[in-house]
């Protein structure tokens, strides 16, 4: 049953007041982070590439997979992020994650914060989401391990769609409606105009320069093939594991009718403290990602005081005290339960669209 709205005005107007003064972004802490992770991702990488010690490449190698991982996360930041919030930032991040994994900021802008919006959330319109929970538990595996394949999309998309866009108006027409959205939702398509950001377009370009520049370096010998597998590895890894954080997200019960604002709340996950490995998998503030659609301007390093300020004063009846899981095997364990035991959703449309 769904809330009046009486009760969900009250439920954001309580959580508002308790975080109203969280919701300024740190510049510091943003910058500080991204270049830090960003040394950590690529020192990782190159170490994992070059040693030939086999302790010292795993270890280099994990090392470079969560930053990496971390360093991406950032994309559903900066989808929430005004440019007067922290100058240079969203460039700066296309520049030492986006373009080099050529998965830039464009394919999240304009995208995510339709997943957000009230009229559209569970239904058929909405770019991030599916009706997981009633899938059949091999479709759910298949949902999660098609995202292994997340590199060549993008080299595809990059290195050989992308140019050709340029000079053929189907294939541009293609690229842009429906291969520059990172959605779950196959059937979204992406409003088509000829009005392309001067920055989206350079986006673009810069993708496909780097696909060919470091094709080009590494038929020459410049780049050594160890350095291009490892990228294409951990980069690999790193999507695998956000599919599987994206299937703990929500509890994806919904079947495409619209949702009241406390049902699509309450179909939002939390996975806090005390459990410490969401900060591995669930980086960048999307351990609380219900906390984030009940309040999705607060910045992710203010959601954890968020949450604790609202778990402590929020009422024991409050709907907030409801959406949390404590760890990610658990959750899985627990959608792939109800998966089995659900009635199954005749569609074939599992793949993310990842290019």
């Amino acid at each position: 049953m769904g809330s009046s709205p009486k009760d969900e005005v009250g439920l954001v107007r309580q959580a508002h007041s308790l975080t109203a003064d969280l919701t300024t972004p740190d510049r510091g802490v943003y910058w500080l982070d991204l270049l830090l992770t960003a040394t950590a991702a690529w020192g990782g990488l190159a170490l994992a590439a070059t040693t030939h010690g086999l302790a010292v490449g795993l270890v280099a190698g994990l090392v470079g997979l969560l930053a990496l991982y971390r360093g991406l996360s950032f994309i559903h930041e900066i989808s929430h992020l005004r440019p007067k919030d922290v100058p240079g930032f969203r460039l700066g991040w296309n520049l030492l994650i986006g373009v080099p994994l050529m998965t830039p900021s464009m394919m999240y802008e304009g995208v995510h914060n339709l997943h957000h919006a009230k009229d559209r959330f569970g239904t058929a319109r909405d770019p991030e989401y599916l009706p997981l929970g009633r899938y059949s538990p091999f479709k759910l595996a298949l949902f999660a391990a098609i995202s292994l394949l997340a590199p060549l999309g993008v080299i595809l998309r990059s290195g050989i769609l992308i140019p050709l866009s340029f000079v053929v108006p189907a294939v541009r027409r293609l690229v842009r409606t429906k291969l520059s959205a990172l959605v779950i939702n196959p059937d979204f398509v992406r409003e088509d105009n000829d009005r392309t950001r001067p920055d989206w377009l350079a986006q673009e370009v810069g993708c496909w320069l780097w696909c060919w520049s470091a094709a080009a370096l590494t038929v020459a010998g410049v780049v050594p093939v160890r350095v291009v597998l490892t990228w294409f590895a951990l980069f690999s890894l790193a999507t695998f594991v956000n599919q599987l954080r994206t299937l703990v997200a929500h509890y994806w019960e919904n079947d495409g009718e619209r949702m009241s604002f406390e049902d699509q709340f309450l179909d939002s996950v939390n996975v806090p403290p005390p459990a410490l490995l969401p900060f591995l998998w669930a980086p960048v503030g999307l351990r609380y990602h219900a906390l984030h659609h009940l309040l999705p301007r607060l910045p992710y390093h203010n959601l954890g005081k968020a949450h604790a300020r609202l778990s402590a004063q929020l009422a024991a009846t409050s709907p907030y005290h409801r959406v949390e899981e404590r760890g990610l095997f658990v959750a899985l364990a627990k959608l792939f339960r109800r998966a089995g035991l659900a009635p199954t959703v005749e569609t074939g449309a599992v793949e993310r669209q990842s290019v």
